[in-house]
This record gives C-alpha cells, structure tokens and sequence, in this order.
C-alpha cells in the first residue's frame, strides 16, 4: 500500500491546525484526527453548485458567493455550468488552502482560479455577506461540517439566527442559500424558514458515482 505523506500545515485564523495528506494521486485536508476533505468524495460539493445553478436558470449573468474553497469541487462545478457573463467570488478563510490549491493540489485545481469570471477574496465569508447588501443571486456555503462546525466556534454565527439574516439581506430577489452539511439539523432547516427563505432540503452521496455517506444541502429561497 502507497504510505499517507505530509504535504504541509495551515494554520486556522483563531486556532487550530489543517494538514494536507497526499497518497498516490489522493489528497486529505485533516484537523486534529476529523478528515475534513477527500479529493475521493467530491459528489455533493459539486451537487451544491450544480443544483444551485439550476435553480438560477434564466438569470443571464448571475452573481455567486462561495463560502469556503476547499479542494475546489463546488467552484470547479459551478464553472462548468455557468455562462460566461457569470462571476463567482470565493471567499476562503484560511492563505494556506490558497497556497495548496496553487502548489501541491494544483493539478487537482486545474486553473479554477484563474478563470476570469472568479475573484478570489481571502477573508471570512461572513465578511462578504456582511458587505454584499442585496449583491449575490446566490450565496453557497461549504464552511466547516455544516451547521455542527468543527473547525472553529467563529463559523457557528454563519448558521444562528443573525447570520441568516444577514444571507437573507445579501441576496437579490428570489436569491439562494445553499447550505452543504455532514448530516441533517432540522433545528437549522426551522431557522431557515423563520429566516425568510422558502426551505427545500436534499439528500445527496459524497461520491460523484451515487455512493458513500449520505450529506445534506438545503436551498432556501429568499420569499
């Protein structure tokens, strides 16, 4: 068997650690003993952009926030079906899954990044939801494990009642909030409605091939 190799750390704004493993053509983002990302199970990151796209047909020139670049899956989706007046900014906390995505998971990568139609921001997501004021036809949030966070208390506010709100109110008329989630919270899917959004939940594979762990995405439309 191919022996599980350190790439690098990153180091979590306000605490903690995230190690990148590689073995063979596989990668593992980690934090303490949680896998995090697999470059094995991209399924429903990438059902999150392709079912939030869908939901936005008929917007010629749609405008996305995704929270969280991770290994990139949900960008790379997303980009794929998008026209070509779309932007997409990327809102990732963390320089040093910037750096992974440019150095030793570049390959994995395959330009995302720079395509014309991202803007890559290094800042908190709740940073640019804060600033957006009505700007995002959708806002896509693949941040920690969902609304049961892992990798920092901080992401907890993105799912309370005023982080909601503040998604709500950065959306356009008939927005989408599209949240990605490890399993499911319907605590979280009744903040949604009390949020103002129209709740749709989906239960979708962690493998693009229809197998592996059930997760969770909830669509919420801005009524």
């Amino acid at each position: 068997m191919t022996p599980r190799e350190l790439i690098g750390t990153a180091a979590v704004p306000g605490g903690g650690e995230l190690r990148l493993f590689r073995r063979g053509a596989d990668h593992t983002i980690v934090l303490d003993r949680n896998e995090l990302m697999n470059s094995r199970m991209s399924g429903s990151e990438e059902a999150l952009a392709v079912m939030t796209c869908e939901r936005l047909a008929g917007r010629a020139a749609p405008r996305l926030l995704i929270g969280g670049y991770g290994m990139g899956f949900t960008l790379r989706a997303g980009l794929a079906v998008l026209g070509r007046g779309a932007q997409v900014v990327v809102a990732e906390l963390v320089p040093g899954i910037v750096e992974w995505a440019r150095g030793p998971m570049a390959a994995l990568t395959a330009g995302c990044l720079d395509d014309p139609r991202v803007v890559l921001v290094e800042e908190d997501v709740a940073a640019s939801i804060r600033a957006a004021r009505g700007g995002y036809d959708a806002i896509l949030l693949d941040v920690d494990n969902g609304p049961d966070g892992l990798t920092r208390a901080g992401n907890d506010r993105l799912y309370s009642a005023a982080g909601l709100a503040a998604a709500w109110g950065a959306l356009t008329p008939g927005g989408v909030l599209a949240v990605w989630s490890a399993g499911p919270d319907p605590r979280f899917a009744r903040r949604m409605g009390e949020a103002g959004f129209a709740v749709e939940e989906v239960v979708v594979r962690a493998r693009s091939n229809g197998k592996g762990p059930r997760h969770v995405i909830w669509f919420g439309e801005k009524r």
